[in-house]
């Protein structure tokens, strides 16, 4: 693999297997209603393929891909900032300006293409992560772990009052509150309500000016409620990405050895202990209060070690080179540009405005359109960056950040 000095081609492997594995979660956002990501029962199917789909992409995949994304947004927050000071630059203005102009653009995300946007979310605890980038490893550690914790606590809070939202809708069947509480809580990880499933799958098979005005009503408050919500999780992968940067483990600098132990013991932990509790929402039928348990509290303490599983397996695979991962390599150089691609690619395909094939299709064959749109970035990164110096996403918001165009014609994979 050939990069530009001062880039490390492992961490754009990794970007790329991130960028192309995160959508595996966010076609379903795409493409069915809100409840479904979480919960097979509410739409898609929850037998068969489609159960099979459901049960892979929890195990492996559900967090553990934005996790990694957020690791690789750490990592990045430390090589921004000491290729900035190499340069005479002020590490502050670089970052921040960076980080003003990623939280426009991922608001214009969010509010103008798809209500899933998480740039505008790291913008924010971007601002927080840099901070503490020049304290020790083991400070960011200690911190990460506090963060987590209070994160695994507070997520742990919510199946209690799920259950007990149940119970006391069952014994007051009567009470509108204890009824519109529970529905609230199926919306969210249950089966909605047959009306509430039905004006969703009718808004989105709207048209552009009906989708965004339901948009603009919903997620207003998102950066704010998503901060609140998820912010030290976040917060506590940034820092991990730091301290994995600077150990090695993203440089590609450990044995192989190293590698492979690692990651299989990662692995062995994690795989084991998240198909218990994907047979225990199996089991329970996908019951509201067991899949709020599975989904977020008993996953907290789980993701990271998956994420520093998955990092390690991709590290020690790109060490191998070939075609494949240098594809992945181009992707991940111009994951901002994929990201936004697939964004445009799949609310296109599934919305009212495109062809409308929102709720049409059942889980397993949204893997054909994943399938595709990975084709798709793993096409066309390399011939660009051939031509170009940047993606067209990352040039943007470069130029932004500096405030003057940058220059883009030029082939960013020549050799120094």
């Amino acid at each position: 693999m050939t990069a530009k000095p001062g880039r490390i081609a492992t961490i754009d492997v990794v970007r790329g297997v991130a960028v192309c594995g995160i959508l595996l979660m966010n076609i379903t956002a795409f493409a069915m209603p809100p409840a479904a990501y979480d919960n097979p029962r509410a739409w898609g199917g929850a037998s068969g393929a489609n159960l099979a789909v459901w049960v892979v992409n929890f195990v492996l995949v559900d967090g553990k891909m934005r996790g990694l994304f957020s690791f690789l947004f750490g990592a990045s927050i430390l090589l921004v900032a000491d290729r900035a000071e190499a340069a005479g630059e002020s590490a502050w203005r670089v970052h921040y300006a960076r980080m003003f102009w990623l939280l426009v653009l991922g608001l214009a995300h969010l509010w103008l293409v798809w209500s899933g946007d998480i740039l505008h979310h790291y913008a924010i605890v971007g601002s927080v992560a840099f901070l503490p980038r020049k304290r020790s490893n083991r400070f960011k550690l200690v911190f990460a772990a506090v963060l987590l914790t209070m994160q695994t606590a507070s997520y742990l809070s919510l199946p209690r009052v799920v259950a007990q939202a149940q119970r006391d809708a069952a014994a007051h069947p009567h009470d509108r509150r204890a009824q519109e509480r529970l529905a609230d809580f199926n919306d969210e990880f249950g089966v909605p309500s047959q009306p509430a499933l039905a004006k969703d799958i009718k808004i989105h098979r709207s048209d552009y000016p009906t989708i965004l005005a339901d948009r603009w009503a919903e997620n207003t408050l998102t950066p704010f409620q998503e901060l609140a919500a998820v912010g030290a999780e976040t917060l506590a992968y940034m820092l991990l990405g730091m301290v994995a940067l600077s150990s090695g483990l993203l440089t590609g600098a450990w044995r192989p050895r190293t590698y492979a132990l690692v990651a299989l013991g990662c692995f062995a932990i994690t795989v084991a202990a998240y198909a218990v509790l994907a047979w225990l929402a199996a089991r329970s039928g996908f019951d509201v209060a067991t899949i709020a348990f599975t989904t977020l509290g008993a996953s907290a303490p789980l993701r990271p070690i998956m994420i520093c599983g998955w990092a390690c397996l991709i590290v020690l695979l790109a060490r191998r080179g070939g075609w494949l991962v240098r594809r992945l390599e181009t992707a991940g150089r111009m994951a901002f540009s994929n990201y936004l691609a697939s964004s445009l690619i799949c609310t296109t395909l599934f919305y009212g405005y495109g062809f409308g094939w929102y709720g049409a299709l059942q889980r397993w064959q949204l893997m054909l359109v994943v399938a595709a749109v990975w084709a798709l970035m793993l096409a066309w990164s390399q011939p660009w960056l051939a031509r170009f110096r940047y993606g067209p996403a990352e040039w943007l918001w470069r130029s932004l950040a500096r405030g003057r165009p940058q220059r883009l014609l030029g082939s960013a994979l020549a050799e120094a």
